[in-house]
């Protein structure tokens, strides 16, 4: 790290102990967005890392992500995934893909967190098929008219600004696919069910409906057809963070283990100095070091502005596997306190499960990386 990230780092956990800690489980079971925590992020420029500052932004890139998104998710994953939703996807997308009107007029207020933004590609009918969407966008004189339903969307309930994919073009597959600008307060934007998940329950997530929506043409980004694409890129960027947030997760089961570890006394002395402990915290040491790596060096190679497919994709799966392998290593040293929710090892084996799951499952992410390997 360069001093700068040493002190973004040291900033970022500092705000977590401080503003996430005392309010993680209360968020958790009341399955409540962190209003307040977004707010004061927003203010600190955490929101804005990797937004130029001629937008607003703190003019930071990858490897500054990554440092907030570990050291949040450290403290609470599902923090950590509404900052991958607002500025790893919604945001993400506008700046590499807003033209200079769109970008002045929507950036500023979310990177300073002032608006919340969402990102909406998953529908009822198409997940990791993401081409079989059917809502669709139809030109109409100087607008389009959106219609369709998404689902999983991330923020959906608090966002003022939401990036839309949706077909200009049914018949041309992929191909056919467009992105737009859309307002909350548009007529015929509305919220649906909020979904009651197994973890990351602070994290807000609903299903969207797009009921005849009029959207300016001056909203689309980029042109017609280019939206399948731009999602592709904007997701290869996306699962830096998610591995990141891997990281992190993993990280926080970690530190939990090895404090429960030195503090219970089993036959006579600490677990500690039981060598299957420690074995079992040395695996998990050994795949949080690597999955750090793998993440870093995806996250450098899009600073270098090389391809990073497939590095993403297999940080991103590397990593939130080997979350999933340590919150249940953590659990399994906590013993029966490890299955209650006195113990913060508890909620992080609820939230490694959706890591491998979003933005592209794993099995998603081998098929990405087969696909590079066989071409």
């Amino acid at each position: 790290m360069t001093d700068e990230q040493r002190m973004l780092r040291d900033a970022v956990r500092t705000f977590a102990e401080r503003e996430l800690k005392p309010h993680v489980m209360a968020l958790d079971e009341a399955q409540e967005f962190p209003s307040a925590a977004f707010r004061a992020m927003g203010e600190a420029g955490f929101l804005g890392t990797m937004v130029p500052e001629r937008w607003g932004g703190v003019g930071q890139g990858p490897l500054e992500f990554i440092v907030v998104m570990e050291e949040l998710a450290r403290i609470d994953p599902s923090v950590g995934l509404t900052l991958a939703a607002h500025s790893g996807l919604c945001l993400q997308h506008l700046v590499l893909f807003a033209n200079e009107e769109q970008a002045v007029r929507t950036i500023a207020p979310l990177a300073a967190g002032a608006a919340i933004g969402a990102w909406c590609l998953t529908e009822p009918g198409s997940g990791s098929d993401a081409s079989g969407m059917r809502t669709t966008a139809v030109r109409d004189g100087g607008n389009y008219i959106i219609s369709g339903s998404k689902v999983f969307i991330t923020n959906g309930s608090h966002a003022s600004t939401y990036v839309v994919m949706a077909k200009t073009d049914p018949g041309a597959g992929t191909k056919g696919i467009s992105a737009f600008i859309v307002d909350r307060s548009t007529p015929g934007v509305s919220v649906g069910k909020k979904e009651n998940k197994l973890g990351m329950r602070a994290s807000d997530t609903v299903q969207m409906t797009f009921d005849q929506v009029r959207v300016p043409a001056a909203n689309r980004l980029g042109g017609e057809g280019e939206g399948f694409a731009q999602a592709l890129t904007v997701l290869d960027s996306g699962r830096i963070g998610i591995a990141a947030l891997s990281v992190g997760l993993a990280q926080g089961a970690l530190d939990a283990a090895a404090r429960y570890a030195r503090e219970r006394r089993q036959f006579g002395k600490a677990l500690a100095d039981m060598q299957g402990i420690q074995f079992s915290l040395a695996d998990m040491a050994t795949q949080i070091a690597a999955a750090g790596l793998l993440t870093l060096d995806a996250a450098e190679r899009k600073v270098r502005g090389e391809s990073i497919t497939v590095a993403a994709s297999q940080a991103k799966y590397f990593a939130s596997e080997a979350a999933q392998r340590v919150a249940t290593a953590a659990v399994q040293i906590h013993g029966g306190y490890g299955f209650t929710k006195d113990y913060p090892v508890e909620k992080f084996y609820r939230d490694a499960k959706l890591l491998t799951i979003g933005e592209g499952t794993s099995e998603v992410q081998k098929m990405v990386i087969a696909k590079h390997l066989l071409r």
